[in-house]
């Protein structure tokens, strides 16, 4: 029979504590201080053990394959010798303080505490430390002293990729440096040796001295926004009597707004004061003087605000106004967005080169963690379809990273006037390929990372969710997607065709050769890439006598097959290379079993017809209320 005696919750409480305290004390052997029992009873006993980064350079056995394959045998210890030093210096110095940029993103005062306008940007200690480093490290200079002749691009693009994804976004100033630099480069004969603003500018640029080092802005998007700054540019120079000129205009986006100068872009007021329909091209120093030579601060600039961004919160970018601003004007005045051009050349190669670098340390930490994290009693690298996962993140890095490094070794090959009319003409059309689709398999394989680490990739604080939010822009800056695309399609046209020609027949180059040396499943690989090749061509004659509606809606599907069996020719090329291994192989098959060449079966399935582009318009405006666009 039960009792009907009251049972108090004080009488649960004590018999719960007893019983819980005779189980701690057994399993613990402790009876003296109950009070650590009950700790591991409210948090547990298990702690995951973290991913741990390891030298990013000694780690990347494909970077270490390419620099063997490509550096000149003189150069290759050097530069070895100095990205394992480098790469040492990346895990123990350099990654903590790319954190501490994250965690404390810049600030804007736009007064001090007299009500003076001062527009001060404030950031950390580690982002200033980074311009030092860059400097130290020669991450510019290296690029123009050319030391190691043709294959100092690929040096110094492999110390960018090793410093990339810990140098808390300090890689976008660089980008816009080196472009500074580039564009002064070609635009000023023997710039190194001129004595104007130009040639200071330049040493400032590429300078190995931290005092003396400078970092570039370009400062190109108003209100109206987008690629097109032919049309949208309404900041207008006005020519003062010691031939220099005053801007005054509203810049939407000013990347690295804490730069000590900038390129931009004006139209040049006539007489009548009426700008001119041509745009040209600018540069400006952040820092004015006043007519005593005494610094005025921010010459003539007043920043707006800072932008609220979905990543790159690291980077400092703002809206500014030009109020009277002291620049001058590089160039044929005429042509401007000419002049600049190699500045948005080289901003494209890094922001692949960004892409890289963040799908790259993803794919590192998720394969260090899946050796440390358990589940269903068997470790992640022990499931076979986690390994999967994880070796189809490793191939679009691999793929991205050959798209990448083979751009860069033809811009060195350029720069030291060994570039064939072949490697010029695929410089043209791979640039924009190379970066649109980087950035959509950065995006890619950051977002599968974040899965990959289940919950704990979701968290801010593991510093996991920060790839996936950087690596979102990457599709924007530069160009999107669409605009890269119809670029490509202007190189075609602007070439009559001979950048088409060039890539042909550096592919045909590619497959003879390994048909004569490679091994038997080497040249198996080549009958898909021959194939797709085959449909590429059938593709673009066919498309030769379409409307430009049909030839427009095939852009990027267009852009992405070239990009496909181009990233295929590398595969096949490197695993036929004498110092291959067998992961070489097995990445170049599981790449050629893909669908090379989607723009031929799509255009079979009239994807790009005036029906299509039609019942597209039906799809997306059907449930607006009858309303048209």
């Amino acid at each position: 029979m039960i009792s009907k005696k009251k049972i108090s919750v004080f009488d649960i409480s004590r018999c719960w504590n007893q019983t819980t305290l005779t189980i701690f004390r057994k399993k613990f052997h402790d009876s003296k201080d109950p009070s650590k029992l009950f700790k591991h009873a409210r948090i547990g006993t298990f702690f995951q053990e973290k991913p741990v980064l390891q030298n990013p350079y000694l780690s990347d056995t494909l970077l270490q394959s390419f620099l063997r394959r490509h550096i000149p045998s003189q150069f290759f210890q050097d530069i070895h010798g100095d990205l394992v030093r480098f790469g040492d210096r990346v895990t123990n110095e350099i990654d903590e303080r790319g954190l501490e940029c994250e965690n404390q993103p810049p600030t804007l005062t736009h007064f001090d505490a007299w009500g003076k306008r001062i527009d001060r940007i404030d950031t950390c200690d580690s982002w200033k430390y980074m311009k030092k480093i860059s400097a130290e490290e020669g991450l510019i200079a290296i690029g123009y002293e050319r030391e190691y002749g043709k294959a100092s691009r690929i040096f110094q693009m492999a110390k960018l990729f090793v410093f990339g994804s810990s140098c808390g976004l300090y890689s976008c100033p660089l980008a816009m440096t080196d472009g500074a630099a580039k564009v002064l480069e070609n635009l000023i004969p023997n710039v190194a040796a001129d004595n104007g603003i130009m040639g200071n500018a330049f040493r400032h640029l590429v300078s190995r001295d931290p005092s003396e080092f400078w970092t570039s802005g370009q400062w190109m998007t108003e209100r109206r926004g987008g690629s097109d700054v032919a049309n949208a540019t309404e900041t207008t120079a006005y020519r003062q009597n010691d031939g220099m000129y005053k801007l005054y205009g509203y810049k939407w986006f000013t990347s690295a707004t804490d730069a000590d100068m900038a390129l931009t872009l004006a139209r040049i007021a006539a007489e009548n004061g009426k700008p001119s329909s041509k745009v040209s091209l600018f540069l400006l120093e952040t820092n004015g003087k006043e007519p005593d030579n005494t610094p005025s601060g921010l010459n003539g600039m007043e920043v707006q605000r800072l932008k609220e961004k979905l990543g790159t919160r690291q980077l400092p970018t703002a809206e500014m106004l030009l109020d009277g601003t002291v620049a001058y004007q590089i160039g044929d005045k005429d042509h401007g967005i000419r002049c600049i051009s190699e500045m948005l050349s080289m901003s494209r190669l890094y922001n692949c080169l960004m892409g890289l670098t963040g799908a790259r340390r993803m794919v590192q930490l998720a394969v260090d963690y899946s050796c440390k994290r358990s589940a269903f009693g068997t470790k992640l690298c022990d499931n076979p379809l986690h390994l999967q996962t994880l070796a189809r993140m490793e191939i679009e890095v691999r793929a991205a990273f050959l798209l990448t490094f083979d751009l860069i070794r033809m811009l060195g090959l350029a720069e030291t006037g060994n570039a064939t009319d072949e490697d010029e003409g695929i410089m043209r059309l791979m640039t924009p390929v190379c970066k649109l689709y980087t950035a959509k398999q950065a995006i890619k394989v950051c977002s599968e990372g974040v899965e990959s680490f289940g919950g704990m990739g979701y968290l801010e604080d593991t510093g996991i969710p920060r790839l996936l939010r950087d690596a979102q822009v990457l599709s924007i800056w530069e160009g999107t997607t669409n605009i890269l695309g119809l670029d490509v399609l202007r190189a075609m046209s602007k070439s009559n065709g001979q950048v088409v020609t060039h890539f042909f027949a550096r592919a045909e180059g590619i497959l003879r050769r390994v048909r004569e040396c490679g091994s038997a499943e080497v040249i198996s690989l080549t009958v898909p890439i021959q194939k797709a090749l085959v449909d590429l061509d059938t593709f673009l004659n066919e498309m030769g006598a379409a409307d430009h509606l049909e030839l427009t809606s095939s852009a990027r599907d267009l852009s992405y097959s070239i990009a496909k069996i181009h990233i295929a020719l590398l595969f096949l090329d490197h695993a036929a290379w004498s110092g291959a291994d067998k992961a070489d192989l097995y990445a170049a098959q599981r790449w050629c079993e893909r669908d090379l060449c989607p723009v031929s079966r799509l255009h079979l399935q009239k994807n790009y017809s005036k029906m299509a582009s039609s019942m597209d318009r039906e799809l997306l405006f059907q449930s607006y209320m009858g309303q048209t666009c």
